[in-house]
């Protein structure tokens, strides 16, 4: 027996677009079903990067999608780029006017979460989505299974695939699961989580003889850090002795509080864009669209972004009839994406060293990063990236209280 329950979006994947883009159709009256076949303590225990645009904390404060992000999170101000040993910082209000906020993605889940269930969503956990059709028509449905074995059909006005890089919903839009734009680069992340006071202020990011290192936080208490490796690097391949001499050694100038390891991982750098964001009446939007290396911070961003397009595109859709912003959703999207692709490439390949760089090439680097940090114009397109760009149809605005 198959269970058939009507709504008029289904969205696959609980993560900060499946949910926030619930959150934002609820205030304008539209219903929706959200499925992920993780569990709620799995999405609320995934540490993932925390770094979050001033548009994006806006987003979340203003719709009211989470509180803490202005009360719990950090405001940063700013950047700190070392190479040869010195240290220099980027500020990005004198440059841009805007700041980040330090606040993990697994807070912001966890507001979202709490939001949705508060207002009665109709959010399903464990959930296992078996097949997307029909999207050529005004009548797309979803399939899926429940934890105890229970089939489930959804019959929708739209279907929205914010599940992730292994999109279940991406051979719906694009005809195949992997059909994209890729590109794979020849180092990872070897990173740490860690018991130990903050060892800066903001964010150091190290270019140095020994290799790149990203020095993060997370709270007083508990610190992320970053260097770079190859991609096959195993996890606990390194002593918590040698991950700190490695460390310190990319830092030259910073004496590391040091401490506990209570977390090692290795994430692979990866660029993806979907060959289609959207067909008929399903739509890509996040990872399930995009990926990109973390080195610039733009991974959960990006999705939000995706997410207030697609929220006006689907309300002028649902509640007016009117097809023309859906219809302009995936150009007027990727105008963002690819920007964002390129600002993470520049900051990933000026940062990192490849394999097979020569003296040519390390000497090239330091010329190119001399090129930001003695420029102000060099130091402004930084800031204006990296802080992030306007939403599109939103005006830009001025600075956020903490």
């Amino acid at each position: 027996m198959t269970t058939t329950v009507r709504t008029r979006v289904a969205i696959v994947g609980a993560g900060p677009a499946g949910l926030l883009l619930a959150h934002l159709l609820a205030e304008a009256g539209i219903e929706s079903i959200v499925l992920d076949r993780r569990s709620r303590a799995e999405i609320e225990s995934t540490i993932r990067a925390g770094i979050l645009e001033q548009e994006t904390v806006r987003v979340l404060s203003e719709s009211g999608a989470s509180e803490r992000v202005l009360a719990v999170g950090t405001r940063h101000d700013g950047i700190e780029l070392r190479f040869e040993g010195e240290g220099h910082r980027i500020d990005f209000p004198s440059l841009t006017g805007r700041s980040v906020w330090l606040y993990p993605q697994h807070e912001v889940l966890k507001d979202l979460i709490a939001a949705r269930l508060a207002a009665g969503q109709d959010l399903r956990f464990e959930t296992e989505v078996t097949g997307v059709g029909d999207v050529e028509t005004d009548r797309p449905w979803v399939t899926a299974t429940t934890a105890d074995g229970d089939a489930v059909r959804i019959d929708a006005d739209f279907v929205v695939g914010a599940d992730g890089s292994r999109s279940v919903v991406r051979p719906a839009v694009t005809g195949s699961s992997t059909g994209g734009y890729f590109r794979e680069y020849p180092f990872a992340w070897f990173g740490i989580l860690c018991e130990a006071p903050p060892s800066a202020d903001e964010l150091i990011y190290s270019n140095s003889a020994e290799g790149f290192a990203l020095i993060s936080q997370r709270s007083t208490t508990v610190q992320r850090m970053y260097f770079q490796c190859d991609p096959d690097a195993a996890p606990d391949a390194l002593s918590d002795e040698e991950i700190w001499e490695t460390l310190q050694a990319r830092v030259p100038g910073t004496a590391l509080a040091a401490g506990p390891v209570i977390q090692r991982d290795v994430l692979r750098f990866r660029s993806f864009v979907a060959h289609e964001l959207r067909h008929g009446r399903a739509v890509l939007v996040g990872d399930a669209a995009h990926t990109v290396p973390p080195t610039g911070a733009k991974g959960m961003n990006l999705a939000v972004a995706d997410v207030v397009l697609l929220d006006r595109a689907l309300q002028a859709l649902l509640l007016e009839n009117d097809a023309r912003l859906i219809d302009a959703f995936a150009e007027t999207a990727l105008r963002r994406i690819w920007k964002a692709q390129h600002f993470s490439w520049w900051m990933t390949s000026m940062l990192h060293t490849a394999r097979d760089a020569s003296d040519f090439d390390h000497r090239r680097q330091i010329g190119e990063l001399r090129s930001v940090v003695e420029s102000e114009a060099g130091q402004t397109f930084l800031a204006e990236a990296y802080t992030g760009w306007p939403h599109e149809g939103t005006p830009g605005r001025g600075s956020l209280s903490e």
